[in-house]
């Protein structure tokens, strides 16, 4: 038994339920006790009974004096037990700031003051036939946001690729039918457009001025269900290297929660500046399960081109070199008798293109472009992320078993052949992935069909 009054403490213990011996503090008073039976002295002493008579009636006065306050405080114990604690604090208020670049905003600011610039897309399209001939039709979901005022949506490219319908719904409800603009696979970025005014633009930040810890937020669709969801996270790297279906990006990789849907949508810094645009995450690697690896597109990176889409529905400045190639490979060094087993070999070059002009021929190997290794064609492609139409570059090549070097200067992709492109590249991604399966008409030696119209 357990009692607590005015911080003095009762003990008793008992064994088989029975009645026990007390122990108490000093000073302290205990309720009624069980009475003890006497045992009777042999000679009877009137003096000592008085003074014994005296002793119980002052016991029994001061038991009952405290078992009444342990009663009462005992009532107030159980008072306190179920009673719920309520605060009175008010309700914060999240005030809508201006984005000016300079003022730190909490996370709750910067989904205030940029929610209405974020949208949600979805898509309809066809995918080929079922069994009985009949279109498939298909649909996706995914992010985006805006940009001006007039409705110049951003976007990812495949989330609107292929679409047969582009629809967009903002943070308010209103809904809108888009128009494509125009987009690019190999940066992965697309323009839509939506016929309203007095839209809430983002403010574009710095993506050069992140840091691996900086807090970063991204807002969008996850799941196509969970519309203008905000999850938060720190900058895990800058300028991180990483291969898409075959196509290499430079990314920002963040631990927030990224899922199917947000693709397309800002990623914002602590200052509530658009600094990214949410493309990727990986959910596994081999039979490893991973978490917290997300990935945004660098806005630095893509907003010329972003400007240029809207403008002329394609990248005009996008670098163009004007060859056939194909990764290097030990097969083929070995059947060719060649002494380098890397590089780009060039299975043909196309008349009056840069690489032309550069003197470059079939069966050469293209092993560095200015200080850049080359080793493969995925090597290539992402080096030429780096340059502009007009851009001059140094090639060392390998040619009859010697290393030359050419001056290059990059030409710029016709606008007709922008979307022949694409069809190209894809083939080639194919036929990387299944060299190996001659049933399905690929081939294992990539002289016979192994062809890449390199951009």
């Amino acid at each position: 038994m357990y009692q607590d009054e005015n911080n003095l403490y009762h003990y008793s213990y008992s064994s088989d339920d029975q009645p026990g011996q007390s122990f108490e503090p000093s000073g302290y008073q205990s309720g009624p006790q069980q009475p003890v039976q006497e045992m009777k002295p042999v000679k009877k002493n009137r003096m000592g009974l008085k003074i014994t008579a005296l002793a119980l009636v002052c016991a029994l006065l001061g038991g009952a004096v405290g078992g009444g306050a342990v009663w009462a405080l005992g009532g107030g114990l159980g008072k306190n037990e179920t009673s719920i604690n309520v605060s009175s604090r008010p309700a914060t208020q999240v005030a809508i700031q201006q984005v000016d670049g300079k003022t730190a905003m909490s996370d709750a600011e910067v989904y205030a003051a940029n929610v209405n610039s974020v949208v949600s897309i979805n898509t309809t399209g066809t995918s080929g036939t079922n069994f009985f001939g009949q279109p498939v039709q298909t649909a996706s979901a995914g992010s985006g946001f805006v940009l001006t005022k007039d409705g110049y949506i951003v976007t990812n490219y495949h989330v609107v690729k292929d679409a047969d319908t582009v629809k967009v719904t903002m943070y308010n409800g209103d809904e809108y039918e888009a128009k494509y603009v125009g987009g690019d696979e190999d940066y992965d970025i697309a323009v839509i457009k939506v016929e309203a005014a007095d839209l809430q633009p983002v403010t574009l930040g710095d993506s050069e001025k992140l840091n691996v810890g900086d807090h970063v937020l991204a807002v969008g669709n996850p799941l196509g269900e969970l519309t203008f969801s905000m999850s938060g996270g720190m900058v895990s790297s800058v300028n991180r290297a990483i291969n898409v279906s075959g196509t290499p990006f430079n990314m920002i990789q963040t631990d927030a929660s990224i899922n199917p849907g947000n693709s397309g949508g800002p990623m914002f810094n602590q200052y509530g500046e658009a600094v990214g645009i949410v493309s990727a995450k990986y959910s596994s690697t081999g039979n490893e399960s991973v978490e917290g690896l997300g990935f945004a597109i660098p806005i630095n990176d893509v907003i010329a081109m972003i400007q240029d889409i809207m403008t002329n529905g394609y990248i005009t400045n996008k670098p163009y070199l004007g060859i056939t190639g194909g990764s290097m490979t030990e097969q083929m060094a070995a059947q060719y008798r060649y002494d380098i087993t890397s590089g780009v070999f060039v299975y043909s070059v196309e008349e009056g293109s840069a690489a032309d002009k550069a003197g470059l021929k079939m069966g050469d190997v293209i092993t560095k472009v200015d200080d850049n290794d080359i080793k493969t064609m995925e090597d290539l492609t992402a080096v030429k992320k780096k340059y502009a139409a007009g851009d001059t570059s140094t090639l060392t090549v390998y040619r009859e078993k010697q290393t030359i070097t050419v001056e290059l200067t990059w030409d710029a992709v016709p606008a007709d052949q922008q979307t022949s492109q694409t069809e190209q590249e894809q083939s080639q991604n194919q036929n990387q992935n299944n060299n190996s399966q001659y049933g399905n008409g690929y081939y294992s030696n990539p002289f016979d069909i192994f062809n890449y119209f390199f951009r």
